[in-house]
């Protein structure tokens, strides 16, 4: 069984570990997706697209701290394959009482909890980064 998120996270968090600037990922219209969001809350620097003829590659610029740590602390996998984990409009899960980011799969796309719980949509948790 192969979970293409679970990837995602990982190979973020394995390419902070070492050090590296920035990290290859093979592209999805969902990763590219939860990509955005993390670019928008501060996460990440930027990422380009490389066209391989395939499916693609998304190239992410990892971005880290004036002490050199990464400003990623924690990525976590709610939802996985064998246990899906859904939530309704008004049980939006927060990360970090607020301060972190739960990513959703909701009917108007993937979003942030903070913009599910103002359109007052539910849906698939992703994962919480803080």
């Amino acid at each position: 069984m192969f979970d293409p998120i679970a990837d995602y996270l990982t190979r973020i968090r394995n390419a902070q570990q070492a050090g590296h600037r920035r990290v290859d990922i093979p592209a999805s219209k969902l990763k590219r997706a939860m990509t955005k969001i993390l670019i928008d809350k501060g996460y990440i620097n930027k990422y380009i697209n490389i066209d391989d003829g395939k499916q693609g590659m998304l190239r992410l610029f990892l971005k880290y701290d004036s002490y050199g740590h990464p400003v990623i602390k924690k990525m976590q996998r709610k939802s996985k394959p064998g246990l899906r984990v859904y939530c309704n409009a008004d049980d939006i899960p927060r990360a970090l009482n607020g301060l972190g980011v739960v990513v959703l799969s909701t009917s108007r796309g993937v979003m942030t909890d903070k913009e599910a719980r103002k359109l007052h949509v539910g849906g698939e948790v992703l994962c919480t980064v803080y």
